[in-house]
């Protein structure tokens, strides 16, 4: 358990660095304003504010997608635990940026700096997950997967909490809560020399059986590792019959077509669910709303984010990964369409407020039942040890296109749309849980090859046989309870 909370450090960077510039939204603002100012002696054009708004928001998704690109390029050469212990060299740059920038007079040097920490954070996205993946046993991977959301939900509560005015969100400390981020990092620095590396890495990847057994035994607190070792062997000897498997690869074979695909728009359905539109200006909506103290709205936000995580971390090995997906995709378009109508009714029902808080609570919970966990680390899932880090890159990569989308231009299609923006995020929701029902296999309980054993059967017989569980265990050929 010491590996996993480790490596979930780079998770709750990746959740503080998201929600940290929400609260002190203004204040930076008023920076930008004073910056400004003092260069041209005149206040800033409010269009030229909202577009540095927007970019000083969307530039951490600029950096998340480099970061997630470039993952197969360090997890391969470096192995998992090393990758995750160079990445912080980022962390350490861009908190210096970020927290010196208003004693700079530079509000690039704050941009540059969330652009640097979108780069580590995109790289956590992908390292973080097929780290966790390949140390847990096959019973409780789902569970342990869940631990990388439940990492991004802490985060950004951390970030919400400190961010009050009277902690670090206020005009004096705000340089220190955008830096506090160097903390983590350090703390990840020391602990992960003394967590062990990844067995399938180590196996498949360096041909050190010995050194993979040994961790096995340390990972598995038992000798009675053999189970692990031949299921390892197995998926080995699968990946050296292929051959070495490209990004490009990835959309060009029929075998990995399907599960490619799949996982990209698993990782869509979490970005444009409209999520980040929350995250990113749940203290402007809770403004809007009415709400007398916004900051401790969004705070309880943060708090139903985190519990219903922990919900989805003890459900969905029982319940699995589909259902819980499906439930959350429903719920968020439910509760969208509740704050819809709440919002654009606030001006004759001043009530309408506490509608709109329970919305925008319920929309976060269904979103961390299903959404918010599931498409991290499903996507180590369908992919075996071969393709998996470019399945991982690519996959990353779109996730965090649409976190910039999502980020870059919610501003002005709110201004556009007003309360009704939210029905955008409606269709795309019911969108996704059509796909999700009739296209996303269920992973529960299986093995990395028995999954794709499930697509490269699928992909000899064109078409797409796997959206169910039952129709995995026929490959077993055991108890389908098992």
């Amino acid at each position: 358990m010491m590996a996993v909370g480790t490596a979930v450090m780079g998770s709750l960077q990746f959740g503080y660095n998201t929600g940290v510039i929400n609260a002190p939204q203004n204040i930076i603002e008023r920076f930008y304003n004073e910056t400004w100012s003092s260069r041209f002696s005149e206040p800033i054009p409010p269009g030229t504010l909202t577009a540095l708004w927007s970019l000083s928001v969307a530039i951490f998704s600029v950096g998340g997608m480099i970061g997630s690109f470039s993952i197969s390029l360090f997890v391969n050469r470096f192995g998992r635990k090393n990758s995750m212990l160079m990445a912080n060299v980022l962390v350490f740059i861009a908190a210096t940026f970020m927290g010196l920038s208003q004693l700079a007079g530079s509000f690039e040097m704050l941009i540059i700096g969330r652009f640097i920490i979108g780069v580590y954070s995109g790289l956590s996205t992908g390292f973080v997950p097929m780290y966790i993946e390949e140390i847990s046993p096959t019973s409780i991977r789902g569970a342990l997967g869940t631990l990388h959301q439940l990492g991004v939900v802490v985060g950004i509560l951390m970030a919400q909490i400190f961010g009050i005015e009277a902690i670090m969100g206020n005009a004096t400390l705000w340089p220190l809560l955008l830096g506090f981020t160097i903390l983590p990092a350090i703390l990840q620095c020391a602990l992960l020399p003394l967590c062990p590396e990844s067995p399938r890495y180590l196996l498949m990847n360096c041909n050190e059986e010995i050194k993979a057994c040994n961790v096995l035994k340390k990972l598995r607190g038992t000798d009675n590792v053999g189970e692990d070792l031949q299921e390892m062997r197995n998926e080995n000897q699968q990946m050296m019959r292929e051959k070495k498997v490209t990004i490009i690869e990835l959309f060009r074979s029929t075998i990995y077509r399907q599960p490619i695909f799949v996982a990209i728009m698993l990782q869509l359905s979490q970005q444009l669910s409209g999520i980040n539109a929350v995250f990113y200006y749940s203290t402007r909506i809770f403004e809007r709303a009415g709400v007398a103290q916004p900051v401790y709205a969004t705070i309880g936000t943060g708090v139903v984010n985190t519990a219903f995580t922990v919900v989805s971390l003890f459900v969905v090995e029982r319940v699995g990964r589909k259902p819980l997906h499906l439930t959350g995709l429903m719920g968020m378009a439910i509760s969208a369409v509740l704050l819809t109508v709440a919002m654009s009714l606030l001006d004759k029902f001043s009530w309408m407020s506490y509608i709109s808080i329970a919305a925008i609570f319920s929309f976060v919970a269904f979103f961390e039942i299903g959404p918010g966990p599931i498409p991290w680390f499903i996507v180590a899932e369908l992919f075996s040890q071969g393709p998996r880090p470019a399945a991982i890159a690519v996959a990353g990569f779109c996730n965090w296109s649409a976190n910039f989308l999502v980020g870059m231009c919610f501003q002005y299609v709110e201004q556009l749309c007003g309360p009704y923006v939210f029905i955008i995020f409606t269709v795309l929701l019911l969108g996704f849980f059509t796909f999700t029902y009739f296209k996303v296999p269920e992973t529960k309980g299986r093995t990395f090859d028995e999954i794709a054993a499930g697509f490269r059967m699928s992909a000899g017989h064109g078409a797409d046989k796997y959206s169910a569980p039952e129709e995995f265990n026929t490959l077993r050929g055991d108890d389908p309870d098992l």
